[in-house]
């Protein structure tokens, strides 16, 4: 009977090597596949989904229309023809400096003054000599009119004598001394006259030496030497003055100044464009200190020499009229043109790059990009095409759009764009 009972619990035991329908095994069997469809469905997500196409961008310029004459460009400076280093030709301490940076000047307005002492005393030194030679002059008319006392009174007795003689009352002797003493004070005269000469003499040179000392201490003040503008200041009161400033520590020029009414421009052109240029030309001026202004002018002179390090000739042009806001040494851009531009052609106007317009439909459109939170998106623009202005070409904006300087366009735009598509701007 005990045989059984142990099949029976032989039957019991658990068998740990036979697989569950929960093991762990056969969930790994499920995840593989699980992957595998997420991925299925992400690269279809990805495919259907639209990809934004990538774009160049150009920009909206203001151009003018002045341009499309345009045969040549140089670069130079605003220069003043008329430019001086003031300084002086005396030597000595400055002790005066009635300028600075910008003082508008008159010809002949003091500018400063040097230590004169020296010279003062010169002048005073030279002054008393005239005082002198004045006194010497009335001592010596004394002696002349003294003289000519003399010379009457002998005049006056060798009349006497010569009619004493004739009646026989004097000898020949009386008569000959009457004679001797004429003789006598017309050489008294004589040399009266010549000291009085002398004294004059002596009074015009004593005043030269004081006119001499006046010129000196006319170096001492230094003063405009046209009407003009003080550009630099180059001393200050205590400095050594020298006409050449070679000592240490001495300064030459005072003041730097110039003639604002003289300003032209100095561009160099180069030399294989030579033949675009010429003297009476017509051109129009662009300064980067005032990008919104154009000036109109004219080619005055061409420098007969060329530039053999760069291969140029300087250009000078001047201004048909000036600006106030024109200065020295402001960085100008000079357009030569074929012919000179009329007022309404020197006001801007939009313009775009030509590769920007596309045509779509018997239509010419821009595709401006706006930006939308953080996306890029496109909106048309219908134009219409004007002028050819260098290198751009003048748009209008048609259908009640507008445009404004410095807006992005697409370059080269896809005839497949759209409005309202979003894009990617391409990396520079």
């Amino acid at each position: 009977m005990a045989e059984p009972v142990n099949t029976a619990l032989g039957q019991l035991k658990i068998d740990r090597q036979a697989p569950s329908a929960k093991s762990p095994q056969r969930k790994r069997k499920t995840w593989p596949w699980l992957l595998g469809g997420l991925l299925t469905l992400a690269l279809g997500a990805a495919v259907l989904m639209p990809s934004k196409p990538e774009v160049q961008t150009s920009s909206v310029l203001q151009s003018y229309p002045s341009q499309q004459y345009l045969q040549l460009t140089a670069s130079g400076y605003v220069v003043a023809q008329r430019r001086a280093a003031v300084a002086s030709k005396a030597t000595g301490r400055l002790i005066e400096l009635n300028v600075r940076e910008g003082s508008v000047l008159k010809k002949g307005e003091l500018i400063a003054r040097l230590d004169a002492s020296d010279v003062q005393a010169a002048i005073a030194t030279a002054q008393a000599g005239v005082r002198q030679g004045e006194a010497g002059v009335r001592q010596a008319l004394a002696l002349q009119q003294q003289a000519a006392v003399e010379l009457a009174n002998a005049d006056a007795e060798m009349q006497r004598a010569k009619g004493l003689k004739a009646q026989g009352f004097v000898s020949d002797q009386a008569l000959d001394a009457a004679q001797r003493r004429l003789d006598a004070a017309r050489a008294g005269q004589a040399a009266a006259q010549a000291s009085v000469a002398q004294a004059q003499a002596s009074v015009a040179q004593a005043q030269a030496q004081v006119n001499a000392q006046q010129v000196n201490r006319d170096y001492t003040e230094i003063r405009a030497p046209f009407d003009g503008v003080v550009l630099n200041k180059n001393a200050n009161v205590g400095d050594i003055i020298t006409p050449f400033s070679n000592a240490a520590g001495s300064q030459g020029a005072v003041v730097t100044m110039a003639d604002m009414s003289t300003l032209e421009v100095e561009a160099d052109v180069s030399e294989g464009s030579l033949s675009k240029a010429s003297k009476g030309q017509p051109v129009e001026i662009s300064l980067d200190a005032l990008p919104d202004k154009r000036f109109s002018g004219r080619v005055v002179g061409l420098v007969p020499t060329v530039d053999r390090a760069k291969a140029t000739v300087i250009s000078k042009v001047q201004f048909d009229q000036l600006d106030p806001r024109i200065l020295p040494e402001m960085s100008a851009k000079v357009s030569f043109l074929s012919q000179a531009p009329t007022a309404a052609e020197q006001k801007p106007v939009l313009a775009v790059n030509p590769k920007t317009v596309l045509e779509r439909d018997g239509k010419q459109w821009l595709f401006r990009i706006q930006r939308e939170g953080d996306k890029e998106v496109l909106q048309a623009v219908e134009i219409k095409v004007g002028r050819k202005l260098g290198d751009v070409v003048e748009v209008a904006a048609q259908g009640g759009a507008t445009l404004k300087s410095g807006e992005r366009l697409v370059l080269s735009p896809d005839a497949k764009l759209k409005d309202g598509a979003q894009v990617k701007l391409a990396s520079k």
